[in-house]
């Protein structure tokens, strides 16, 4: 007799993945405005079209807060809990995905919450 196997439902293992970034440590959590990952990263890529260009007005590091504003003018209110605001300074040009939460400061990628 084979034992049943102990099947988790997505949520308990997703409650799991506790983050570490508050405490120094690598993020280990996928949630909006932690780290990012490989299918965002990727989905984010083949829809080219919904980038959208931005300056930093504001970064702050301790926060991990940042406000992006398009060249359309439109303000985007930002966190981020994996470094994001310590590379981008304001002024800094950066491109935003709107649809899928990505924030691109040169070749580096942030999945950020938008506040």
């Amino acid at each position: 007799m084979s034992t049943p196997l102990n099947r988790l439902s997505p949520v308990p293992v997703r409650e799991r993945a506790a983050c570490m970034c508050s405490t120094g440590g690598r993020c280990s959590s996928f949630a909006p405005g932690h780290a990012l990952h490989l299918i965002q990263a990727r989905i984010a890529a083949a829809t080219a079209s919904e980038w959208v260009d931005g300056i930093v007005e504001t970064a702050d590091a301790a926060s991990g807060d940042l406000v992006v504003r398009t060249l359309d003018g439109e303000t985007h209110v930002l966190w981020n809990a994996s470094g994001a605001a310590l590379e981008a300074e304001a002024g800094a040009p950066v491109a935003l995905h709107t649809r899928y939460a990505v924030l691109a400061v040169g070749r580096t990628q942030f999945n950020v919450a938008v506040l």
